[in-house]
């Protein structure tokens, strides 16, 4: 047994960033099918792990930091999120909002269909369905425990947390060629010889150079810590009660409330540019840490009935993003990004959305409706809608009869 500590950690995660970086530079598969860096990295050295699994010997790092990490990206997001810009998306971020919910009953028929056509426990095909892909770990878990104790479904918690895992892989595999097939049938959009270049904003572009100073690096990592620390006490208020929510969507809260606060007083502008940065460097170590931490042999476990359904989900979210997502959304280059990052959030969770974004833009141009759609939608409704829709189909009849 090896174990790496925090610092070990996090010189891991910065490496596997280092080696997802050299692997898409030079491999031109990763390149073409715009794989995100912390996705290819992390991949291979779970892969180099599950090797290592084989002959006794395994390494367990040390995840503290990955919840942070992960605060602190959903923090750069509400403090990136200008109230005036967000009221010229309402309409769009609800049509965006009525595909997700699309999607979350797609997601649970197909899991319940399959589940019974191969002769398993209809609970079974919920729990693969939007429970754990749409959901992700931490809605899997409680779910899995709800099953185990209402239900008396055996192991959930554990086919709970396989799924996610396979989720998370999946949303971060298929986002990006889903995106370079719909890009195909739509015109870039450039910038003509009258038109000036607009500067990307937030993270549509994260290698464009941002002119940073110490004093304004600390004033944005105040306004971070803030967004953590309030967000973090406001979920302890709101714990058992019926408005209870999920930590990061606090803390995104808090970020929105902070930014617009400051600047409706005329206190404070956010610095945007700086805050794409570190919420960047955020969420590639996030990512990483995640990734290269994913216990591969726990899908190795899964029977093949349930991975069997999990694929045909992966093939599913896929067609969504392309027949549906892409066509609802304008059938144009945002329409691409956003089918993206709906493989993201649709499969794993809002930071693989916004990855598979990146690695689009980052290659293609900047999309500021997709970067303004995906993190509102991923971070403040898809948890509601999803519960919603779970109960729902917890309602029906076959259901009731366990």
């Amino acid at each position: 047994m090896i174990e790496l500590d925090f610092y070990g950690t996090l010189v891991a995660a910065s490496l596997v960033l280092l080696l997802g970086r050299g692997l898409v530079a030079r491999v031109g598969f990763l390149r073409s099918y715009n794989i995100p860096e912390p996705v290819a990295g992390g991949l291979v050295v779970a892969v180099l792990l599950l090797i290592l699994r084989t002959f006794d010997i395994e390494v367990r790092f040390d995840t503290s930091l990955q919840t942070p990490l992960m605060l602190a990206f959903f923090a750069t997001i509400g403090l990136s999120a200008d109230l005036a810009s967000l009221k010229k998306g309402g309409r769009i971020v609800g049509i965006f909002l009525l595909a997700v919910i699309g999607l979350l009953v797609v997601q649970n028929a197909m899991g319940i269909g399959l589940a019974t056509l191969l002769g398993l426990d209809p609970l079974m095909g919920l729990l693969t369905g939007s429970i754990t892909l749409a959901g992700g770990h931490g809605t899997g878990a409680a779910w899995g425990a709800v099953f185990s104790e209402k239900y008396g479904l055996a192991s959930a918690s554990e086919l709970a947390l396989a799924s996610a895992t396979f989720g998370l892989v999946l949303g971060g595999l298929i986002g990006g060629p889903v995106a370079r097939l719909l890009i195909k049938r739509v015109q870039v959009p450039g910038c003509s010889p009258q038109q000036a270049p607009r500067l990307p904003k937030g993270f549509e572009q994260p290698n464009k150079e941002r002119s940073i100073t110490p004093f304004s690096f600390v004033e944005t990592l105040a306004l971070i810590a803030v967004s953590l620390l309030a967000g973090n006490l406001l979920n302890g208020l709101l714990h058992g009660t019926a408005f209870e929510l999920p930590t990061f969507v606090c803390v995104l809260f808090v970020g929105v409330v902070l930014r617009n606060s400051l600047s409706a007083l005329g206190l404070y502008q956010v610095f945007e540019r700086e805050v794409s940065v570190l919420g960047n460097v955020s969420l590639s170590l996030f990512l990483a840490i995640a990734l290269m931490s994913l216990k591969l042999w726990d899908l190795a476990a899964l029977a093949l009935p349930i991975f069997i359904i999990l694929a045909v989900q992966a093939l599913v979210m896929a067609l969504f993003a392309i027949f549906v997502t892409f066509r609802v959304m304008g059938s144009n280059y945002d329409a691409a990004v956003l089918a993206a990052g709906h493989c993201g959030f649709g499969l794993g969770a809002t930071p693989t959305a916004i990855a598979n974004m990146q690695a689009v833009t980052q290659r293609y141009g900047p999309s500021q409706i997709a970067f303004l759609v995906v993190p509102m939608v991923g971070a403040f409704f898809i948890d509601i809608v999803n519960v919603i829709v779970i109960k729902l189909y917890l309602t029906l009849p076959f259901f009731a009869a366990v």
